[in-house]
């Protein structure tokens, strides 16, 4: 059987190692020179001309993803070199908000959390009482809730503060999505897994892992190389675009510069937008019956509401924060203050020198002009921090980055015809979008087609 693997994101590449694990003859098809989709490495520079490599966005990762922790081992990565390892924490420039203390650094889930809950030193006992009730609660019910519930709803007794300094962060964060907005059943899915689930490779479910290098090295690269060692006449097509799908028989003829060729099953892994171009293109090849199927699936993949993240990276001589990852504090004027979070990533590189001082700002939901964005979060930047000296460095903003996560969203489905899959952080499936997310659509779409044949 052959099979084609469309795209070289996480999804794309958790696939195309899955199916080749199982014998199958995988070739990936990228249009990009640079494997790893909407989380990848970007060339840029410094103000004074020094060149380095950044993402085109700052993603983090939790110890409850196990399914992309172990595939990251499976192609032969040490998660001690390439992750950094925090507790649960989301510090404030002050010193404030939720922290796990240094003794309970290791215990396991929820006591770990437990223990930053009950040390938060800006709390006051009845905010953590409600918190830590509120929890058990949510446990009792199986972390389930209406469908139709938002997260503001559900929080709606908490305290203001424990609202403001952690279900607000955590919420934009993970489901990139205002709490107002966002899913509440959702929300509760990832707090089970972070908060009471299984832990990974000796790292606690709640744990933050931050890339130690870039995104395109922290997976998709090592994948590729992993997949031309041992995936047999596994074949990697980098800067292949293809331009056509169509059925032909049992088989799926696929369009490319080099001309048209024929596979048993594909996986479809791009992007929702161009996947949604792609299968509604292919509608008009198919017969009567098969027509249908896939003009409905590209409907419900255009219906989806994005989101747009912007990253701001910007640069100060001698910067270093007080810790890898800092919670910025909201302002009554929200666009004085956009960025919600704010990383070093000469903590998380140490050993390179072009890293040092370079900081990168993450804002979620972001909808403001990519220039007054910038002037705004270098404002936010230099008054919070206490950088005057802030410059820029390179903004990228990522206009469909996310699915709105909203309650009762309809996610399209994997199965979209038979042989025809697709792969990607927005296809229906328990988590948000989120690099887990997309790696566990990979290899379930990857095990779909594989036990098909």
């Amino acid at each position: 059987m052959r099979l084609a693997v469309v795209g070289a994101g996480w999804a794309g590449m958790a696939a195309a190692v899955e199916a080749a694990s199982r014998g199958i003859d995988v070739t990936v098809f990228e249009s990009a020179r640079t494997l790893g989709g909407r989380a990848r490495t970007l060339p840029a520079q410094l103000p004074d001309g020094t060149p380095l490599t950044i993402d085109n966005g700052q993603h983090i990762l939790i110890g409850a993803y196990s399914d992309t922790l172990a595939l990251m081992q499976r192609v032969g990565l040490d998660l001690s070199q390439a992750l950094l390892a925090l507790p649960l924490a989301l510090p404030h420039t002050d010193g404030s908000g939720l922290q796990t203390p240094a003794w309970a650094a290791h215990w396991p889930a929820p006591l770990d959390a437990l223990a930053a809950i009950a040390t938060t030193r800006s709390w006051r006992w009845r905010e953590r009482l409600a918190l830590v009730n509120a929890s058990l609660r949510w446990q009792r019910q199986g972390f389930q809730c209406d469908p139709q519930l938002t997260v503001a709803e559900l929080c709606a007794r908490l305290p203001a503060r424990v609202v403001q300094e952690l279900i607000e962060p955590l919420c934009v964060s993970a489901l990139n999505t205002p709490t107002v907005d966002a899913s509440a059943a959702v929300f509760l899915r990832v707090l089970r897994d972070a908060l009471f689930g299984k832990g990974f490779a000796g790292f606690s479910a709640s744990s933050l892992l931050l890339p130690r290098t870039d995104l395109s090295r922290l997976f998709p690269d090592a994948a590729a190389e992993w997949l031309l060692r041992h995936g047999g006449s596994t074949q990697m097509r980098i800067g292949t675009r293809v331009s056509t799908l169509r059925p032909l028989a049992t088989q799926w003829m696929l369009g490319h510069e080099g001309g048209e060729e024929a596979f048993d099953r594909v996986i479809w892994a791009t992007a929702a937008s161009p996947a949604e171009k792609a299968i509604r293109q292919a509608a008009d090849a198919c017969d009567e019956s098969t027509e249908p199927i896939l003009k409905a699936w590209a409907r419900s993949a255009r219906a989806l509401p994005f989101t747009a993240i912007t990253t701001v990276y910007a640069w100060a001589s001698g910067a270093r924060l007080a810790s890898p990852m800092l919670a910025l504090r909201a302002e009554p004027d929200a666009q004085t203050a956009p960025a919600q979070f704010v990383f070093d990533r000469g903590q998380l590189s140490p050993a390179d020198p072009a890293a040092q001082g370079l900081l990168a700002f993450v804002v979620s939901t972001s909808g403001e002009d990519r220039d007054d964005l910038q002037t705004q979060v270098l404002e936010q930047g230099r008054r919070q921090l206490g950088l005057p000296a802030l410059q820029a460095v390179q903004t990228v903003v990522e206009k469909r980055a996310t699915f709105a996560c909203t309650p009762g969203l309809v996610r399209p489905v994997q199965a979209i015809a038979p042989g025809l899959w697709a792969a990607g952080d927005y296809v229906e499936g328990p988590y948000p979008a989120t690099l887990e997310g997309a790696v566990r659509s990979g290899l379930a779409a990857a095990r779909l087609a594989t036990e098909a044949h």
